[in-house]
């Protein structure tokens, strides 16, 4: 077992990239780290009358803790990363509606001589104890209560070719790609591209809807603990999450059909590696007991799933087991219970 580390980030801490910034800490294959994430407004949001175009700077959204500098990690190694705990920080999340962004208005890729839609915020009350997210209406008294699902909506390594990426988009690194299955429990696998790795973490979610067709989930700061395990000498060439239940294979590009093809060509490939099943075969299996789930809509990258039962795998394990390994580690649930 390796060692824990408590990290709290100050507010210089936080980048707004993937690539191109000095490590924080450095962490060992085996490390537990707990940490502190920034909502992706910086926590700028506060009421209902803090409209983002006014209150945050561009391009300072999407705030990742990191990076973290994995001692043995090498490009062609693959990094396992499992979440242990994401608990939200604060009672309140946040969501919003956004100028030229979301899947239902005009965009700067989908330009239109139509106006924007109204910038509107929403306040969501979190009750951990209770499990739920509590939605409120604008314009009524409509209420409806949602469970409460805490996710990262942002976590990648460094890209390669010495490449800086911003944090609001997504590739084969990693990165904002907004999807609902990366919550506790899940282990997620990324290609290393860079001596170190360069980990980084942030874009809390209280919960999100596949596709995040707003653009915005509700968004919350959040406490969360991981574990991290190098695989020596096998590439992951696009992100993985494996479940307690399902693997599941991440494409991230534009056009939508670009990213489903992604996903499904490297679903069929991991199924092929595991089972023994030639392309072909592999291939008629995942196109009859696959699920695609979308993670998003709106980023510069949309970001789809692609899924398989394990028990489809015939006790087979994947990655030499590091899944199973990882949620067995002993870890300290809470680092605190409130925003610093």
């Amino acid at each position: 077992m390796g060692e824990q580390h408590t990290f709290m980030p100050t507010e210089k801490d936080y980048g707004y990239t993937f690539g191109g910034k000095m490590p924080l800490a450095h962490l060992r294959s085996g490390d537990v780290l707990s940490t502190y994430t920034e909502d992706c407004f910086g926590g700028a949001v506060k009421t209902v009358d803090d409209l983002p175009s006014q209150v945050c700077t561009m391009p300072y959204l999407n705030p990742v803790t990191g990076p973290f500098f994995i001692d043995d990690a090498e490009p062609g190694d693959t990094l396992a990363v499992h979440f242990l705990s994401i608990v939200p920080a604060r009672t309140i999340g946040v969501s919003s509606t956004f100028l030229h962004f979301g899947a239902l208005t005009s965009t700067s890729r989908t330009a239109s001589l139509q106006p924007p839609l109204e910038e509107r915020v929403w306040l969501y009350d979190i009750d951990v104890k209770a499990g739920v997210v509590r939605y409120r209406a604008r314009n009524s008294d409509y209420t409806a209560e949602l469970p409460l699902d805490p996710m990262h909506g942002t976590v990648g390594v460094a890209p390669a070719g010495f490449e800086a990426r911003s944090s609001i988009t997504c590739d084969s690194y990693g990165g904002n790609m907004d999807t609902p299955e990366l919550r506790a429990g899940t282990t997620l696998y990324l290609g290393v591209n860079v001596h170190g790795a360069m980990l980084g973490l942030g874009d809390g979610h209280a919960r999100q809807g596949q596709g995040e067709a707003s653009g915005v989930a509700v968004e919350v700061a959040m406490h969360t603990t991981i574990a991290v395990e190098v695989i020596k000498g096998l590439p992951t060439l696009w992100p993985r999450i494996e479940s307690d239940t399902a693997i599941m294979s991440i494409g991230c590009a534009r056009p939508l059909e670009d990213a489903f093809r992604i996903s499904q060509h490297d679903l069929v490939g991991w199924t092929g590696e595991l089972t023994g099943l030639d392309d072909l075969d592999a291939y008629q299996l995942v196109a009859q007991a696959g699920t695609a789930p979308v993670g998003n809509v709106v980023d510069p990258n949309y970001t789809m799933l692609a899924a398989l039962p394990k028990r489809l795998l015939h006790g087979v394990a994947a990655y030499g087991g590091a899944h199973e390994r990882l949620r067995a580690t002993p870890h300290a649930l809470s680092i605190g219970t409130g925003a610093p």
